[in-house]
């Protein structure tokens, strides 16, 4: 590395991070340099370099580099895990989505521990898919010699008599693939990293004792080659099953592979009963899977993402997306509607059903995100003792979302609960009780269309005295879609009361957010500027696609925020929105430009890890992936871009 290079990278680096050096200088050891974000922090300069610590710099640039998402996820919809190329485990929350993670490397400073992984000796290359179709992970770890291993991943999912099975439990198999030696490394944290649980042994099995929990690891491998970290040979299949702390009640070699086949016909199932496109069906097959596994079953609640603060782009901070978004609601509902998955948008129409009925209870008032169990409190903290993705810390915990005022949500509960008094497969119909809980939100909504709220990204504030469009739209929604639901029960006083309510509320809108000028709706009311939540207008039936105020605002937002093949959140920025992208290829699908639209949607395909997943944003630069991973709303764009997209069936058969 050139003096040169060395000026330009800490130059870079110092820009981002000047402001988290009081925060992070009690905790970081410059003796201990594995990140470069790191040992800036420790005021490590380009005029301090010395010939002493120059391999520990390139050492720590290369650290950085090689933590990536190209990650592949198994989970078994309580629990998910991420695991890289090489089979390691490096981020796992058990027993649920929002638990103190189990696995952290990903966010971790060094690679001393949260983590699971195999160590192949003389390791030459990895290569890794699923069992078609499942979410059951296979990575073969080849040697320089052609000898190597197969491991199975996967966390167990299927019935068991007559309700679901979901253990907190990671199963793992290794097959040998020809002469090879391996390390088996299991080295779980708690705390967010803080600390490393005590271990006791037993004859076939390892306990691990956490604060919260004990663990069990149970395998045929010789116990002490686990516990001592010791290179063996494979010459058989090994079992490794990761669980709490229980014995197992049958032999590890019939439990174990009598889990992988019932595990397996679970997805098939689940895959089956999908009414996908003729087109790009793999790709929207794994956006199914991926979103299910983002489903915490036990309350139906679907959660922004499996991670936690790893942020967008190099220069912003990073956030909690373990939760529930209510903007999230309508569209995944109405996707999986379209994919004839009913068991799944039931059980999310559950957890919406339940917020309703919650909001009672505060006047009808809606925060824009729950927990996965309905908790309203998020108190957002930050973990400083994990250096976060790249050194990009500090890990958070919680989120402070639950305490902004956004608008948009009732109308956006509203638009999701509308299934379930027109769909007559629900087991639990809507009827007019659940009516007249809606009717509370819907009053919120006329109360609140025409106030300031902290906009649709919730970084701005009641003070600064904006009316945002996206908010305003919605809410008319909420009331337009009441008054569907009035009809539909016959209610004729109720219907004629909230159509009346939305003709107001479209009216304004129309009057105060459309800059003829501009010929395009605005961010704000009386607004000059456009933002990519307008993209959604149209899908709302505020106004029709081939609309020409709707074409003028599509072709202003193209001109000031679309840059390449992608769209961007805002005007500057160096980064891509996955979400905002697909949801732009869509609407490009509906208003005649199907070839574009296409060009632009295998564009982003191309941008997803090897095995179809994708996080929030894409660098427009290097075309890494960043933010949190998988992200559930861009993995739901993906279905819905491809269902716009896609010739017809009958098209080919």
């Amino acid at each position: 590395m050139s003096h040169q290079s060395q000026s330009h990278f800490f130059n870079d680096v110092l820009n981002n991070n000047n402001n988290n050096n009081n925060n992070n200088n009690n905790i970081i050891n410059n003796a201990n340099i594995e990140n470069p974000y790191i040992a800036v922090n420790n005021k490590i300069t380009p005029e301090n370099v010395t010939s002493t610590n120059l391999n520990q710099i390139e050492k720590a640039v290369k650290v950085a580099n090689s933590q990536n998402l190209d990650l592949a996820l198994i989970g078994n919809c309580s629990f998910g895990a991420l695991i890289d190329k090489k089979s390691c485990i490096k981020w796992c929350c058990i027993p649920r989505f929002d638990a103190d993670p189990i696995f952290c490397s990903l966010v971790r400073k060094s690679n001393d521990s949260g983590f699971y992984d195999v160590i192949v000796e003389n390791f030459a290359f990895s290569e890794q898919s699923y069992i078609k179709n499942t979410a059951v992970l296979s990575t073969k770890l080849y040697n320089n010699n052609g000898g190597g291993v197969e491991i199975i991943d996967f966390a167990p999912r299927f019935n068991m008599f007559s309700r679901p099975y979901r253990p907190s439990m990671i199963v793992r198999i290794i097959k040998p693939l020809g002469n090879c030696r391996i390390k088996v490394r299991l080295r779980p944290t708690f705390g967010y990293g803080w600390g490393a649980p005590e271990k006791t042994r037993g004859t076939n099995h390892v306990r691990y004792i956490l604060p919260s929990m004990v663990m069990r690891l149970t395998t045929n491998a010789p116990i002490s080659y686990i516990v001592d970290e010791v290179l063996f040979e494979v010459d058989e299949t090994l079992y490794f099953v990761f669980m709490a702390d229980e014995s197992l009640r049958e032999s590890l070699h019939d439990m174990t592979n009598t889990y992988l086949d019932k595990t397996i016909e679970y997805w098939h199932e689940y895959t089956k009963s999908l009414a996908i496109p003729l087109e790009w069906q793999s790709q929207v097959l794994r956006a199914c899977i991926t979103v299910k596994l983002c489903q915490f079953e036990e309350s139906g609640a679907i959660i922004a993402s499996i991670t936690t603060s790893i942020p967008e782009e190099p220069s912003k901070e990073g956030y909690d997306l373990r939760f529930c978004w209510i903007r999230d609601t309508s569209y995944i509902v109405h996707t999986f509607n379209k994919l004839g998955n009913t068991k799944m948008m039931e059980d999310f129409l559950t957890y919406i059903s339940n917020i309703v009925s919650g909001s009672l209870e505060r006047g009808g008032f809606l925060q824009p995100v729950y927990g996965i169990s309905l908790e309203t409190k998020l108190y957002e903290k930050s973990m400083y003792r994990l250096a976060g993705y790249r050194g990009l810390g500090p890990v958070k915990i919680g989120t402070r979302d639950y305490k902004t005022i956004q608008n948009d949500v009732y109308g956006q509960l509203i638009l999701a609960s509308v299934q379930m008094f027109f769909d007559q497969r629900l087991n639990k119909p809507g009827d007019i009780h659940l009516f007249h809980k809606l009717e509370g939100l819907g009053m919120q909504a006329y109360t609140n269309y025409n106030k300031p709220d902290c906009g649709p990204l919730g970084n701005g504030s009641i003070e600064d005295g904006k009316i945002y469009t996206f908010s305003s739209y919605m809410c008319w929604i909420g009331c337009d879609r009441l008054a569907k639901i009035a009809k539909s029960l016959k209610v004729p006083l109720r219907q004629h009361f909230w159509q009346e309510s939305a003709n107001k509320i479209k009216e304004e809108i129309l009057e105060r957010c459309f800059n003829k000028e501009l010929n395009s709706f605005t961010s704000i009311w009386d607004g000059d500027s456009v933002d990519p939540y307008l993209l959604l207008m149209a899908e709302s039936g505020f106004i029709g696609i081939k609309d020409p105020k709707f074409i003028g605002t599509v072709e202003l937002l193209e001109k000031t925020h679309r840059k390449g093949k992608y769209i961007t959140q805002s005007m500057d920025s160096n980064s891509a929105s996955t979400t905002f992208t697909l949801n732009y290829i869509s609407c490009l699908a509906k208003m005649d430009r199907a070839e574009e639209a296409r060009e632009l949607f295998e564009n982003i395909l191309n941008d997803c890890t090897p095995l179809g997943l994708i996080s929030q944003d894409v660098n427009l630069e290097t075309k890494e992936i960043w933010g949190n991973f998988p992200k559930t709303t861009s993995m739901v764009g993906i279905i819905n871009a491809a269902l716009c997209l896609s010739k017809p069936w009958d098209a080919e058969i």
